[in-house]
């Protein structure tokens, strides 16, 4: 109906002047006491041949807007599959629209190996950085000396920054890909918490942790990356002859909970937030504000769900669902769903997977 009322608003000058005509040959028979029914008869005539012209003109109307619009809800547009111009003004107007489309398409391509050779860049970077941060954990793991301990602690926060930019390079590309097995959760946990064991026995951090016995459909080497960020945050606030505790809630939700120093009730709802740090961040200066925004896009990419719960001097505890047993395109984010193609088998179940990591 919307269309039928745009087209007859654009007749509606034609429409009035064949009224006008036809008041006019009225008017002019009943001057001249012409017999009514030649005036009647050539009206009904003009009108059907109108109405058969109106309706013609208006099935090809409503083609091209039908067009337009399907051009519109694809993913990729093109100028050719563009209506045929019907007068020189549509003509100009197609032909503009083919240099507007050229000139995008140049300047798309343009910044496509713009971001092409940045990407191979700070990735080359980021593995050349892995190699002098391994040369040096060596040196200083050689003595076992308190001033080794804090320069091993300085170099795991610079490594994990570095992985950072790593995964926040990755998550962009297109050759990111999520690979979607049945993974041990109390594997994954356990090689995080290796991994910051120094960090526990050094700053005198108590850890209460229990196995866990939960099989969960994730990607692993993701997964740990969420939850290394999770557990750095923890003791990086957690101040020594403090707790970590690690313990699972049903419907498979791990909870990562402190003792820290909390975060404050106007900065909780903000701390997923890209380059947000809070009132925390600004204390100590050493917050990024990007590693929980990591951790939220990584989940949503997992389909599992991260939330946070803290009271300001008492602790935090973070919360990560990944209760849902089946994966759908549905809940990645726009870039995964672009990028998701082929499709992994897993206990008879179809997984899309967003390539190899």
């Amino acid at each position: 109906m919307k269309i039928f009322g745009d087209y007859l608003r654009r007749h509606l000058g034609g429409i009035g002047i064949l009224l006008a005509c036809c008041g006019i040959f009225v008017l002019v028979f009943s001057l001249y006491d012409l017999p009514a029914e030649a005036v009647l008869y050539g009206g009904v005539l003009s009108a059907v041949l109108y109405l058969f012209w109106f309706l013609v003109r208006f099935r090809k109307y409503y083609q091209k807007c039908r067009t337009l619009r399907q051009m519109q809800q694809e993913i990729v547009i093109t100028t050719r599959h563009l209506p045929p111009p019907e007068d020189a003004s549509e003509q100009a107007y197609q032909e503009l629209v083919e240099l507007l489309y050229q000139k995008q398409q140049e300047l798309t391509q343009e910044w496509r190996v713009r971001y092409s050779d940045m990407m191979e860049y700070y990735t080359a970077w980021t593995h050349q950085m892995k190699t002098p941060i391994a040369a040096m954990r060596l040196h200083l793991q050689a003595a076992d000396t308190p001033e080794n301990h804090m320069l091993l602690e300085d170099l795991q926060r610079i490594e994990q920054y570095v992985e950072m930019v790593l995964c926040y390079l990755r998550l962009d590309s297109d050759s990111t890909d999520y690979l979607f097995v049945q993974c041990d959760l109390d594997s994954i946990v356990r090689q995080a918490v290796r991994r910051f064991s120094a960090q526990f026995i050094h700053r005198k951090i108590r850890l209460e942790y229990e196995p866990l016995d939960c099989q969960v459909l994730t990607d692993e080497k993701w997964l740990l990356f969420v939850l290394e960020q999770v557990l750095s945050n923890a003791l990086k606030y957690t101040p020594s002859g403090g707790t970590v505790s690690i313990f699972l809630e049903e419907p498979k939700t791990l909870c990562i909970r402190d003792t820290g120093i909390g975060i404050a009730a106007e900065d909780l709802p903000r701390i997923f937030e890209k380059g947000f740090t809070g009132c925390n961040g600004r204390t100590d200066k050493k917050a990024s504000g990007i590693g929980l925004y990591l951790c939220r896009r990584i989940c949503r990419n997992l389909n599992h769900t991260i939330t946070a719960e803290s009271q300001a001097e008492q602790g935090t505890t973070i919360r990560i669902g990944m209760f849902r047993e089946t994966r759908g395109i549905e809940g990645c984010d726009k870039n995964v769903r672009k990028k998701a193609g082929n499709v992994s088998r897993i206990d008879g179940e179809a997984f899309p997977v967003c390539g190899i990591l």
